[in-house]
């Protein structure tokens, strides 16, 4: 067995197991997996407080529009009766305009934002320092709890 740690320039990114039997081409695409399965993790957690307190973005064409803009253009946003929020919405304006302000109440809010605490650890830098190797099911676990598609 034999455990690689992959950095980015100095700054350790996560440490990895494989075997010296394993073939060069195979390694390099489960690394490639999971570093950019990393990067996928990271970038729906920095979307998420957003949506817990906003809600849903606005299609391209409505973003940055204010309210009368919307109705005189005659704009609707097609996703906002099928995406309500469990619990049912509470209203909460978006004052850059790129999300619809429908949010989820609270206790939905909480359970988001702890998603994204779990997820963040679980593929966080500092899995390094407790020596524990990632794995692409690591990656995969919150991806998909959080609402990715693998």
């Amino acid at each position: 067995m034999v455990q690689l740690h992959v950095k980015r320039g100095d700054e350790s990114q996560f440490l990895f197991n494989t075997t010296v039997d394993a073939p060069l081409e195979t390694v390099i695409q489960q690394i490639t997996a999971i570093y950019n399965g990393r990067l996928k993790v990271d970038r729906l957690c920095s979307e998420i407080p957003e949506l817990a307190d906003h809600g849903i973005t606005l299609p391209p064409n409505m973003q940055g529009l204010t309210d009368e803009q919307i109705v005189e253009l005659k704009l609707k946003d097609e996703w906002e009766d099928k995406c309500v929020p469990s619990g049912g919405p509470v209203f909460k304006k978006d004052e850059i305009g790129r999300r619809n302000g429908h949010a989820p109440n609270e206790k939905m809010k909480e359970v988001l934002l702890r998603t994204v605490e779990e997820a963040k650890a679980l593929v966080s830098k500092k899995q390094v320092q407790a020596n524990v190797c990632v794995t692409m099911e690591m990656v995969k676990e919150p991806w998909i709890s959080l609402g990715g598609r693998s």
